[in-house]
């Protein structure tokens, strides 16, 4: 018996291939019609293509739901945000501003008070001649006449002139927290002995000790106060003459303003750790 032959047969071939194919042309759509959104000018339309794409991929809402972004509220939001930041700094400036104003008329009040007061003392007292005030842009200035105060040549304060200082520092303590410098000046008639070898010496002498009998009263603050000796260098008249002379022998006690045109000003009696 002859054995049957059979014939070999065509294997099918293996189609396994196709379902990552698929696959992946599927996330070639999807990728190409994400490109294509996002080059769209249409925003809206691109918002909902990505929420039906985000739906059929995951069932629901996703990420790409919210991945378009509105550029005209992003704008708004920006604008809104620096406003926010911007808005507190203008308000501090306006607030600081309308603060120093205040102070200043506060302070223009004070030193005019303190004139006031001043020249009231200066009449009663008889003392025209000696004493005289004046109100400017950068201080209330009470000008003395040496001859009130010393003896010619001489540095220390006449017992009869230390009332006057005790007057003087009473009215100044009503008026607290101003820097008050307190300055000599001389003529330009040299002085040369073993206490006093310039005009420089005496005139500082001089506002030092006038100084110290103001700082005698105990509510005066001693950190508001400097003493200046200028010498014959600031004079207010001409040293041609006795009358002009006269005039130049002097003690003056500034009384400094804080504010300047609405504007503070550095105090010349801060220290340098202060500063």
């Amino acid at each position: 018996m002859s054995k049957k032959r059979h014939e070999p047969h065509e294997e099918h071939a293996d189609e396994s291939w196709l379902l990552p194919y698929s696959d992946l042309m599927t996330l070639l759509l999807a990728l190409f019609i994400v490109l294509f959104g996002m080059s769209s000018l249409d925003a809206k339309k691109f918002e909902e293509m990505a929420q039906s794409m985000s739906s059929a991929f995951n069932g629901g809402s996703g990420i790409l739901e919210h991945s378009a972004a509105n550029p005209s509220s992003q704008s708004a939001d920006m604008g809104k945000n620096k406003e926010q930041v911007t808005q507190p700094i203008k308000s501090k400036a306006t607030s600081t501003a309308e603060l120093q104003k205040q102070l200043a008329q506060r302070e223009e009040e004070d030193l005019k008070k303190l004139k006031k007061q001043m020249d009231q003392y200066i009449e009663n007292n008889g003392l025209t001649p000696l004493l005289n005030t004046k109100l400017n842009q950068s201080q209330l200035m009470i000008t003395i006449s040496d001859n009130a105060l010393f003896s010619s040549g001489q540095a220390e304060v006449k017992p009869e002139a230390r009332k006057l200082a005790k007057s003087i520092s009473s009215m100044l303590q009503q008026f607290p927290g101003y820097d008050v410098i307190v300055s000599g000046h001389t003529d330009n008639v040299p002085i040369s002995n073993s206490q006093f070898p310039s005009n420089f010496d005496l005139s500082a002498k001089r506002s030092l000790n006038f100084l110290r009998i103001l700082l005698l009263n105990p509510q005066l603050d001693p950190t508001k106060f400097v003493s200046i000796g200028y010498g014959e260098y600031r004079p207010l008249a001409s040293n041609q003459d006795g009358q002009g002379r006269s005039k130049n022998r002097r003690v003056e006690i500034s009384v400094l303003r804080k504010y300047q045109n609405g504007t503070q000003v550095i105090s010349p009696t801060s220290s340098a750790i202060e500063g």
